[in-house]
């Protein structure tokens, strides 16, 4: 037995004839419909948190990622240690969602760069977490007789993300790479 969308509203009542004579409430239910699938499909969550498995989704960012998994500081420190700012909780979250939708934006329209560098903005968030994390080191070192006018990693080229090009997989496998006990 086949029922017609005017029965079925018939059957449910006065507060169906309401959602026939309001369009824009079936539109938002679509259209919350269409964001929670997206949420779901996408693991959106997940690019709310700090593993830096997550921030290898993207293809172009497999040897940063394989370069990491193999470098110094993968035992201490997530992509999301050096490349975000600490200051604030604020801060933190837009300058996530500032990089985020930059990413998005370049991968989505197709103008990634072959070579990916960091812009002056980023420069000085990583070296300012450079600073944070290694004080006492730093601290030597500004007093001793080398001038302070270089980022860490022009001298550290090696340290956080590990030697480049010497990856054998130039890509994040789920296989090769499980994540950690406890992550």
């Amino acid at each position: 037995m086949r029922i017609g969308l005017v029965d079925l509203m018939s059957k449910i009542g006065h507060k169906g004839e309401w959602m026939l004579k309001h369009p824009l409430f079936p539109s938002i239910v679509a259209a919350v419909a269409a964001l929670a699938t997206f949420v779901i499909v996408t693991d959106a969550p997940a690019y709310a948190g700090t593993a830096s498995e997550t921030c290898a989704n993207c293809h172009v960012m497999d040897s940063m990622y394989e370069n990491y998994y193999h470098g110094a500081h993968k035992p201490w420190a997530e992509c999301a240690n050096c490349h975000l700012p600490h200051d604030s909780l604020l801060s933190y979250y837009f300058e996530k969602g500032r990089q985020g939708m930059h990413d998005v934006y370049v991968f989505g329209t197709g103008t990634t760069p072959e070579v990916i560098r960091l812009k002056a903005h980023s420069k000085e968030i990583i070296q300012k977490n450079c600073v944070d994390c290694h004080g006492g080191a730093v601290e030597t070192i500004m007093v001793g007789v080398q001038p302070f006018e270089r980022y860490c990693w022009e001298c550290h080229r090696n340290t956080a993300h590990g030697q480049r090009g010497a990856s054998a997989v130039p890509y994040q496998d789920s296989i090769l790479y499980p994540p950690e006990q406890g992550e």
